[in-house]
């Protein structure tokens, strides 16, 4: 007898229980339609929370009620059918949900390509632009004040005055080819006109004459050349791995390999620096370092690009993308 009970009050407490549940369900369902712009999807699978709902109330009926009835077991039977109707109709048609949620990220990713080419294009303008203004306006005055400097030199005969004027000459030589090696790293002429591996080597030799780091560059694209805009992502990426390497890691030595394999360009960097632990690059002190900055920029052309770096074994990084 107490088992009897027992097992009727369990009975009564999970129904009580399931209802409270489904009508919560239902409510939070019917409240996201607004949210999937009333898709019908949304709504068969709504309504389906409805009904379950109203089975269980029903069956909380036929509980209080005592002796079952036919009428309402038939109904709690065919709503259960129709039930399983709307969660498999539903079901199908919400995959044109999660279609337009894919193509939704698909747009929302090529609108951020889009921004960043539009901002590396617009950068990149600009520095020929400045580059070209520095070369073309400064460049000429100072010139013709070296010629200048030049036609009073056969007049001044005191030798503390030529001693000014030969330093002042030596000085405006240095300013020239300032201005000149400014210009260049701004917007490298032979970058536009010889290609990405040209100048990575002529960068890479600059950097070897000044006996600060030795950098041993390789590449089998002497004679190709690639998109405009991948040129410049990996040219930039790479002055950026060197400055690295030069200002942070202590390297000296320094291994780039620039090739072309089938359809795919690869760069691969090494230096033999101290290294550091990749976890710590949300760190302050190294927000600066601008690698956030080229992993951006490769994946603006549909490129891959992975960090590898510890403590006392040095630092690696590879650049992969589609020809």
């Amino acid at each position: 007898m107490y088992d009897y009970i027992f097992y009727i009050m369990v009975r009564l407490i999970a129904l009580i229980i399931s209802i409270v549940l489904q009508i919560i369900a239902a409510s939070i369902a019917l409240r996201f339609m607004k949210l999937t712009k009333y898709r019908l999807s949304w709504i068969l699978l709504s309504l389906s929370f409805v009904f379950m709902a109203v089975r269980k109330i029903i069956q909380l009926c036929e509980y209080f009620r005592g002796t079952p009835s036919y009428t309402w077991q038939m109904l709690d039977e065919w709503m259960g059918v129709l039930v399983s109707v709307m969660i498999t109709v539903g079901v199908i048609l919400i995959r044109e949900l999660f279609y337009s949620l894919k193509r939704a990220e698909i747009d929302r990713s090529r609108s951020e390509k889009r921004v960043i080419n539009a901002i590396t294009n617009t950068e990149e303008n600009e520095r020929k632009r400045f580059a070209k203004d520095l070369h073309d306006g400064l460049g000429p005055i100072l010139s013709t004040v070296k010629m200048s400097l030049s036609a009073l030199a056969e007049r001044i005969k005191d030798p503390a005055g030529t001693v000014i004027l030969n330093n002042t000459n030596h000085l405006i030589n240095e300013a020239i080819s300032t201005i000149k090696d400014i210009s260049n790293n701004l917007s490298p002429h032979i970058l536009t006109n010889f290609g990405l591996a040209s100048a990575i080597n002529t960068f890479a030799t600059k950097i070897n004459q000044t006996k600060a780091i030795e950098i041993d560059f390789k590449s089998n694209m002497e004679d190709k050349r690639l998109e405009n805009e991948k040129e410049v992502v990996i040219y930039r990426a790479v002055c950026e791995l060197i400055n690295n390497s030069i200002l942070h890691s202590g390297a000296s030595r320094i291994e780039i390999e620039l090739n072309k394999h089938e359809k795919f360009v690869t760069l691969q960097f090494y230096d033999n620096g101290r290294g550091f632990d990749t976890s710590s690059l949300s760190r302050e002190d190294l927000k600066g370092m601008g690698l956030s900055n080229i992993e951006t920029r490769v994946r603006s052309v549909d490129g891959v690009f992975i960090l590898e770096s510890t403590p006392g074994k040095g630092t690696s990084a590879l650049i992969k993308m589609i020809d």
